[in-house]
């Protein structure tokens, strides 16, 4: 049973994350790759899948952020030596609330049930991730909308030399940028998956394996489904479809999730496992904010309801995932008291 619920967790929170997470990565980069067949834009990402998981199992990941297939994000975490079916709740509730199209935190869903003592720490990791790709977003397109976004619209795509409009040379730098953005995500969000797995170097040759051929068969289903619901999210936002716009977004976006795998100023622990979802979701409000500032139409209402549905269909997970871990302790006979009195 204890095997069983192992690799039925394990399948569950794989099939739920991708179909939530992956999506925040790859969304511009399907978004943009519209015309090309779906199983070409799977080989290329599930190459670099197989490539940075074959990296963190053997060791040779340390350039990446970590010596283990989850790139060090379990350190912190306390995983439990038995897992009882109710473990399978995050995965299950997940997998709901992805088919809605609510864009929850995989973080805080699924670590937190194991792990509440470092609900905390992720909470506030992940506000200031929210906070600062936010105002880098902000900062970054009010400059260089009138330069980029502007041409983005006025002037499309062509076989010419020149280079606001050369289609060759921004197909290979939306390509080069959705790889750097994919390898960032995979280091930050592998740990959501394999903590069912057990302490990543208790994991043996044939589970890696069959993770490996699990994780890279998703991803192809998500291609194939062109994104599902949480696609949307990304389709919404002003210009994603342009594939130069693709090319900042994916930039910017890996830029911040690099700079909190380092310990900046103390400020944030580089392991701890943080929202990715929260810092996507900063990111594109930043830009959507300062694209209607700079080339409009001018913010209003209906930029308002949009930024803030986005950031409330967040915290819905915020919420979930406590009300799961409180329902835990309720089952299990628990002091549920503890939660409140954290150190």
């Amino acid at each position: 049973m204890d095997f069983l619920i192992m690799i039925l967790g394990f399948a569950l929170a794989a099939y739920s994350v991708v179909g939530n997470d992956v999506i925040q990565t790859l969304g511009t980069f399907l978004t943009s790759n519209q015309e090309r067949p779906w199983w070409v834009l799977w080989i290329y990402a599930g190459g670099i899948m197989a490539v940075i998981l074959i990296l963190g199992y053997s060791g040779l990941g340390e350039w990446l952020g970590g010596n283990d297939v989850t790139f060090d994000r379990l350190d912190n975490i306390d995983i439990p030596e038995k897992l009882t079916i109710w473990y399978l709740l995050p995965p299950i509730v997940l997998l709901v609330i992805t088919r809605i199209g609510i864009p929850v935190s995989t973080t805080f869903l699924i670590l937190s049930f194991f792990s509440i003592k470092s609900l905390p720490g992720m909470v506030f990791k992940s506000l200031l991730g929210y906070a600062v790709a936010i105002s880098f977003a902000l900062v970054f397109y009010l400059l260089i909308s009138k330069l980029t976004e502007k041409k983005f619209r006025d002037l499309p795509l062509d076989n010419s030399s020149n280079f606001w409009t050369s289609k060759k040379f921004w197909i290979a730098a939306q390509w080069f940028s959705t790889a750097f953005l994919w390898s960032q995500w995979l280091t930050q969000d592998l740990a959501n998956i394999f903590i069912y797995l057990g302490r990543p170097e208790q994991i043996g040759l044939g589970e890696f394996i069959f993770a490996l051929v699990v994780l890279v068969a998703l991803v192809g289903v998500i291609f194939y489904q062109r994104g599902g619901a949480i696609q949307r999210i990304v389709t919404s936002k002003s210009n994603t479809a342009d594939i130069r716009s693709a090319t900042f977004i994916d930039l910017s976006y890996g830029l911040v999730l690099l700079l909190f795998k380092q310990n900046v100023l103390g400020l944030w622990e580089a392991k701890l496992p943080m929202s990715t979802t929260w810092v996507f979701l900063g990111l594109l409000a930043g830009r959507e904010i300062a694209m209607r500032y700079r080339l409009g139409p001018k913010p209003d209402k209906t930029l308002s309801y949009m930024l803030f549905s986005d950031i409330g269909k967040a915290t819905i997970g915020l919420v979930v995932s406590v009300s799961l871990v409180v329902l835990l302790f309720m089952v299990e006979g628990k002091d549920v008291s503890v939660l409140f009195s954290l150190d």
